[in-house]
């Protein structure tokens, strides 16, 4: 009787080894896949995190402080984005000339930098949806009877590679174009009379006419509108980041935050014309000429005026 139970116990012995053997396996599998859905739990539960670049000599839209901290209207609104998103952004400086090189080559993951929507780069990035509007102007000294129907070998400046510039090379190439890396090195050259008038973003060129080295310009004839100054933040081509961004943008309009924004730097005028650019969804090659002279010394009254109401 003892001897076969022995022999029994060694059958079942020898049977339930490799079944224990097995759920030694399983249970280990178990547990290694454990911290694997953890850790895609606590990636997808930590927060984006966002570097962003921007051309810090843009004023109003980002440029610097005395204390070189860098500020401005899309400074502010990319703060209230990544708040909306909930993500950890970083704004750093970037040469204009760098921004989209540097965004393809993966060194940050957005530029924004008063860049408009134009075919030529949306080849080459994806955009997000506009955030503002503006136009072009042309600056000149108080005085000089310098007109944008009469630019034949006068010397104009630019900035280099913006919609102001390629308005000139393409309607204007017969003007002695000169193109800076940065507006503040254009207003130098217009101020010193090496040139005798600048192209510029209408917000932008506005902005300067109201600081002391532009007291004694004025802007030229009238304002040159175009589509392609719907100004968007710039990804890389299929990023996800673009659809996250216009969430946050869309939701920034609906509780008024943006309105808040836009309108403490533009007042409700311009304000009006930011909102415009929601309504822009293709980009066309086209010129309309706004009816009508600006007086740049109502534009800068109008702007002061709203300035003082949101102080």
């Amino acid at each position: 009787m003892t001897i076969s139970m022995t022999r029994s116990m060694r059958k079942k012995a020898l049977w339930l080894a490799p079944l224990s053997a097995a759920m030694l396996m399983l249970a280990g599998c178990n547990n290694s896949s454990a911290p694997a859905d953890s850790a895609e739990a606590d990636a997808a539960d930590a927060p984006l995190n966002i570097k962003i670049a921007t051309e810090s000599s843009y004023k109003p839209f980002s440029y610097t402080d005395a204390d070189g901290k860098l500020i401005g209207y899309e400074i502010e609104l990319v703060d209230a984005l990544c708040a909306q998103m909930k993500a950890e952004c970083e704004v750093i400086s970037q040469d204009w000339d760098g921004l989209i090189p540097g965004l393809n080559a993966q060194k940050f993951d957005a530029a924004i930098a008063g860049m408009s929507i134009t075919p030529e780069r949306k080849e080459v990035v994806d955009f997000s949806d506009p955030y503002f509007h503006s136009g072009i102007i042309l600056i000149g000294k108080k005085g000089d009877d310098l007109a944008i129907d009469s630019l034949k070998g006068q010397p104009i400046a630019s900035q280099r590679s913006t919609v102001a510039s390629q308005y000139l090379q393409d309607e204007h190439s017969d003007a002695d174009i000169k193109l800076y890396d940065t507006q503040d090195n254009a207003y130098l050259d217009l101020t010193s009379g090496r040139v005798r008038g600048m192209m510029s973003d209408k917000v932008t060129g506005i902005d300067w006419l109201k600081t002391e080295a532009g007291q004694n310009y004025e802007v030229k004839g009238n304002e040159i509108s175009s589509d392609d100054d719907a100004m968007g933040i710039a990804f890389r081509k299929g990023d996800p980041l673009v659809a996250k961004f216009n969430k946050a943008l869309s939701e920034l309009k609906a509780n008024g935050t943006y309105d808040q924004i836009t309108g403490s730097y533009f007042g409700t005028s311009s304000t009006a014309a930011a909102q415009k650019a929601v309504a822009t969804e293709g980009v066309e090659e086209v010129l309309v000429v706004d009816d009508g002279d600006i007086d740049a010394n109502a534009v800068i009254a109008d702007q002061e005026q709203a300035e003082a109401a949101t102080n």
